[in-house]
């Protein structure tokens, strides 16, 4: 295995998977479990002619990554391989980039697609390939787009359905499934095997030689001291009192504490109901408990921004007395709010100690590298603009930037911007990345020496991959939290879980072969039961409303404007409302511009509410003929005959959404051309 250059763990853990057994291999982040991959995969198409592998990863960038990284530059010079993601064109011809290609690698979406479609020229079979690699395959669970793909494998093998291809899984972690028992954590490590249809293998014999390969972070509890006063959270929790007393909500509502999440989802549900015809406040009560959760997070003068940017689009939009009071509330206590900001005797604790940990780190005079990880984007944009401006960090030679998750809005970043910070960070022009949890798993990030995890509560995975960042010799990783706080319980919480982990792994490998596949084939045919049985359900579901008893409203002003059999379903993807009419509701705003192309339709401009300047969604320009406003369901709010809700996703809607008939709508938007 010279050749591919594998560690003595590396070449233990791929045997049973070059035996052509399904296989998930663990291995801890940096433990080089794609170089493994790529190994197997050489092996696979040598010994089989005429195989054929997908390399599924979950997130676009990945797809780049890993042709450039690993498989292009071992497999390139003997094999076909093809690099294709939502981005390129060759994925509306996926069946004929696989029929020329020795290797796919895609997003794991683009082969679901191809499985579904049945149109020529864009349909795959699973049988047509030999070999599935399925990069972070922890996710292979619930409504995931791994799990989707394997549950129609799975389903063909309970079928008994000819030759299915071989499954290779990666993964620094499976997890725990939030067991707390071994024997729920056992059950969980059973439940990813089942849906891989894989074993699961580590290194044992050469387990010291990984431990020196991928050595662990000295771990450090960075602890802040509770704030002493909080003048600016005090005034808002009082405005927040205001706003109830003015709803005076009913007694069926009871709201947890204020600057928590928890009381969040309490007024999302308070959002759905009319009490006494202020829906409104809902909104404003939720901008004030963002402002209150950046205020613990991060700087007042933060909290302030965000909200003086959300009063500063309503002043124009106010229409009723309730409207006025919110925007007098806040014009009111302005200017007191943006005293007590600018007061350094009330700043955040918290920042203080992170300046600590990264002067600790970063003054050293070496050439220190550090991920500081944080719960939101916002929050990535506002420790940045700290760093930015902030002397002692500047003088330390910090040169920092953000990476954030992809896709449209002002605080995400394109594929090509992630991928310039992390060349960046890579060839040292950049030394402190301030990411949301993207940097987490995956990405190609140079060894780190100090990760920090600012403010966040996260999973035990998420935890392992973040610590798996800090690989260079003598790496630090820092938990900052104050003490007591919920972050730093999590962390403990995630030690012992990381163990579990690791206890329930070493009890499924001790299974007897026969009992293993025995158990997996049980807890398979029982995950098809119930996936027919909700099925079934949400069909029951979707169609417990007829679309013309469904009015929808803006979810921000609440005026009426469209009726749910208004909307129609564009390629299973795209719900567009037909009725010509709807254009009165709603005003134009700026193009929107894609990364990627699309073979049907291209994007239009931003769509918002007439009324209140509420964002619905946006136009799209189904072949170039049809200009259709395209809704986020969650934009709406939705009075059905058993009352008024709000959903996030179209998926969840209890009304049948017919599909898109473009010839009759040609014929009704151009009659004299059908006469």
């Amino acid at each position: 295995m010279a050749e591919l250059g594998l560690y003595s763990y590396q070449e233990e853990v791929v045997q049973r998977a070059i035996q052509g057994d399904n296989v998930i291999i663990w291995l801890p982040t940096g433990g080089g479990k794609t170089r493994a991959a790529v190994y197997v995969a050489k092996k696979h198409l040598q010994n089989n002619p005429g195989a054929k592998v997908a390399v599924l990863v979950n997130k676009v960038h990945l797809v780049d990554q890993h042709y450039k990284k690993e498989f292009n530059p071992h497999l390139g010079q003997d094999y076909r391989l093809v690099p294709i993601s939502g981005e390129c064109d060759q994925k509306d011809f996926f069946a004929y980039a696989v029929k020329d290609s020795d290797i796919v690698i895609c997003t794991a979406q683009i082969l679901e697609n191809a499985l579904a479609n049945q149109e020529e020229g864009k349909h795959v079979e699973l049988q047509e390939f030999t070999l599935l690699i399925f990069d972070e395959c922890h996710h292979t669970h619930k409504e995931g787009v791994y799990n989707k793909i394997m549950n129609r494998y799975v389903e063909k093998k309970l079928k008994g359905e000819g030759q299915l291809p071989q499954i290779l899984g990666l993964t620094a972690s499976p997890g725990t499934g939030k067991a707390r028992s071994i024997g729920g954590a056992v059950d969980h490590v059973l439940q990813i095997c089942a849906n891989l249809d894989s074993v699961i293998v580590s290194s044992k014999q050469f387990a010291h030689d990984l431990k020196k390969k991928v050595p662990r972070p000295m771990k450090r509890f960075d602890i802040v001291d509770k704030r002493p006063q909080d003048p600016f959270g005090d005034c808002l929790k009082f405005m927040m009192q205001l706003i109830h007393d003015f709803m005076a909500p009913a007694s069926d509502i009871t709201l947890r504490e204020i600057g928590t999440q928890e009381y969040e989802a309490d007024v999302v549900i308070l959002e759905k109901k009319e009490y006494h015809n202020k829906p409104n406040c809902a909104l404003h009560l939720r901008q004030y408990n963002d402002a209150l959760l950046i205020n613990d997070t991060v700087r007042m003068v933060d909290a302030f921004r965000v909200l003086e940017a959300f009063y500063s689009t309503k002043t124009s939009t106010a229409v009723d007395g309730t409207d006025f009071f919110l925007l007098g509330l806040f014009q009111e206590n302005k200017r007191k709010l943006k005293k007590l900001a600018g007061n350094a005797q009330y700043e955040n604790p918290k920042m203080e100690m992170l300046q600590g940990t990264l002067l600790k780190q970063f003054g050293q005079g070496d050439d220190s590298r550090g991920i500081l990880f944080t719960k939101t984007r916002q929050s990535t944009h506002c420790l940045y603009d700290w760093v930015s401006n902030n002397a002692n960090l500047q003088e330390a030679g910090i040169k920092a930037a953000i990476l954030t998750g992809a896709g449209n809005g002002i605080n995400y970043m394109t594929q090509n911007e992630q991928k310039d910070t992390i060349r960046n960070f890579r060839n040292g022009s950049l030394n402190l990345l301030i990411s949301t949890s993207i940097a987490e798993e995956g990405l190609d990030i140079p060894e780190c020496n100090l990760v920090v995890r600012y403010g966040l509560l996260t999973n035990e995975i998420a935890q392992q991959q973040a610590s798996g960042r800090a690989r260079a010799a003598g790496s630090v990783y820092s938990v900052i939290a104050p003490a007591q706080g919920p972050e730093l319980v999590r962390e403990r919480l995630n030690e012992r879980l990381e163990d579990l982990t690791s206890m329930a792994i070493s009890k499924v490998q001790e299974m007897d072969p026969q009992e293993f596949y025995k158990k997996i084939t049980e807890v398979q045919t029982n995950a098809l039961l119930m996936r027919r049985l909700g099925e079934q359900s949400k069909d029951k579901k979707r169609s417990r409303f007829n679309g013309a008893g469904i009015q929808l409203l803006c979810r921000s002003c609440f005026v009426p404007v469209a009726s749910g059999s208004d909307i129609k379903l564009i390629d299973n993807v795209h719900y567009v409302n037909v009725n010509p009419d709807f254009k009165c509701y709603y005003k134009v705003g700026g193009q929107v511009y894609l990364e990627r192309t699309f073979q049907e339709w291209e994007p239009g401009r931003v769509i918002c509410c007439a009324a209140c300047s509420k964002e619905w969604g946006m136009e799209i320009n189904y072949k170039k003929s049809a200009l259709l406003p395209n809704l986020a369901i969650k934009n709406f709010a939705m009075d059905t005959p058993e009352g008024r809700t709000t959903v996030k996703k179209w998926k969840d809607i209890a009304f049948t959404v017919e599909e898109f008939n473009f010839n009759k709508y040609c014929k009704d938007k151009f009659p004299d051309m059908y006469d």
